[in-house]
């Protein structure tokens, strides 16, 4: 009954790598030559504007609400830097990560026409794209894509990426009902692996898995800096069937491949590791499409949340974080700690810019 579930539902179910499998690193490798052929396509005043000190405190600065921001608007490049723009972006996503980053951008035109002027600025291209630190293959640097509904951060050492999340995706409206775009959902997979799995659960599972019958107003963790383990409530992994672990599986794969795929590969195999009898799976509200619903996939390293409950509940707001990983900042740290055992010196900036020449 529930094979035949995940069929009806188009899923293909999936099991995290056991073992690494080889992807080529070329993506990464490239990642700092394409964003420099990114800050040379810019002049003064928009260099300025884009590049921060890899320590600055704008790079843990992230939202996903439209508000000001720090960087470079692709609003305000020409065409030639728009393309060096997206070639950066194609360095840190997957094919099918880019598509929905660029199908949400292509959701404020919608915005746009269905508040007519009543709401904030709507616009595609007021997206920012922002590096800290000097990009290179040795030492520390990161960078961020970010606006209306997006947040996405990299942060690199030694010219590999170490950090990918806070990693952030949202739509409004959900699903687009009038208009050219009538029927798009951008996260429909997201959607769709969350109500299949909850409906895969018997009635006594559920009641271990559905911890509230109201959903909260926003992914819990919002838009904080760092995050704690949730409270750890739900079902566990080991008290699913092999079908429903597929599915789980599967969801918790959808979020990572937005990522190109070495990272989305190390981030299965750090969910591996870090064991999966240690998901929980996490319902909050109605069980039916249309209702205000809230799920979160949290294991001892990273956490997953799902929440559709703005706009009569057609808003959606996605996210990974990693407790320890965010930003890359336990990383780093720890890597320099251990640089400095060595007998070397604690250089966190070793890439920064004089804060003098960089005023925000």
């Amino acid at each position: 009954m529930i094979r035949c579930m995940a069929c009806l539902m188009g899923l293909t179910l999936v099991s995290l790598p056991h073992s690494p499998k080889i992807y080529t690193p070329a993506r990464e490798a490239k990642m700092f030559q394409v964003a420099n052929r990114f800050l040379d396509t810019l002049d003064a005043p928009q260099k300025q504007k884009a590049q921060y000190a890899f320590n600055s405190d704008e790079r843990l600065n992230w939202h996903y609400v439209p508000i000001k921001r720090n960087g470079i608007p692709m609003k305000e490049l020409n065409e030639a830097q728009q393309k060096a723009a997206t070639e950066l972006l194609r360095t840190g996503l997957s094919v099918r990560g880019l598509e929905k980053v660029n199908q949400i951008r292509e959701l404020e035109n919608v915005l746009k026409e269905i508040e007519k002027g009543s709401g904030p600025v709507r616009d595609p291209d007021m997206y920012f794209v922002t590096i800290f630190g000097q990009p290179s293959e040795k030492g520390s640097w990161g960078w961020r894509y970010e606006g209306h509904h997006l947040s996405l951060n990299w942060t690199v050492l030694n010219g590999k990426v170490i950090a990918s999340s806070p990693q952030f995706l949202g739509t409004n409206p959900g699903e687009v009902r009038s208009g050219a775009l009538k029927g798009r959902r951008v996260l429909a997979r997201e959607e769709d692996l969350g109500y299949g799995l909850i409906h895969a659960l018997t009635d006594e599972q559920r009641k271990t898995a559905i911890i509230n019958e109201k959903a909260p107003p926003d992914v819990i963790t919002e838009a904080k800096r760092q995050v704690d383990i949730l409270e750890h409530t739900g079902l566990p992994y080991n008290s699913m069937t092999k079908e429903q672990q597929g599915i789980l599986l599967t969801l918790i794969r959808e979020y990572a491949i937005v990522q190109n795929p070495t990272i989305a590969q190390q981030r299965l195999e750090a969910v591996r590791k870090a064991g999966l009898d240690k998901i929980v799976f996490a319902w909050m509200g109605g069980t039916e499409k249309g209702t205000g619903n809230y799920y979160r996939v949290q294991g001892s390293t990273f956490l997953i949340e799902y929440d559709n409950t703005q706009n009569n509940n057609n808003h959606v707001h996605s996210v990974w974080r990693d407790f320890k990983g965010d930003f890359g900042v336990d990383l780093l740290a720890q890597h320099y700690q251990n640089f400095a055992h060595r007998g070397g010196q604690h250089f966190l900036h070793d890439h920064d810019h004089d804060e003098s020449d960089h005023q925000h």
